[in-house]
């Protein structure tokens, strides 16, 4: 999944981890946290489950806006959040053929 920069926008975002699991977060800069996370520098979580790679991101205004649905997807079953990634993917797809 491409990453694209999106200036004073905060980003929930999911990835996959080495080990298959799924790893959910908040940043302004999806880029460098991706980075951080494949450097072992971002999180004491997914240090040992490198290397990641983005599934799902969600644009949002604010932190608070971020944080808070950061809170819900958390609380999601695996089932769910694959769920919210796939779908995610079809809408991507989507806009790619329109």
């Amino acid at each position: 999944m491409k990453t694209v920069k999106k200036e004073n926008g905060w980003w929930l975002y999911i990835i996959e981890c080495a080990d298959a699991s799924l790893y959910t977060g908040i940043t302004n800069n999806l880029e460098q946290r991706l980075e951080k996370h494949n450097a072992g520098t971002a999180s004491r979580y997914t240090r040992a489950r490198t290397p990641v790679r983005l599934v799902y991101r969600e644009a949002h205004p604010d932190r608070s806006s971020a944080s808070r649905r950061e809170n819900e997807v958390k609380r999601l079953t695996r089932e769910e959040k694959l769920a919210l990634i796939l779908a995610g993917s079809r809408r991507v797809k989507k806009k790619q053929t329109t």
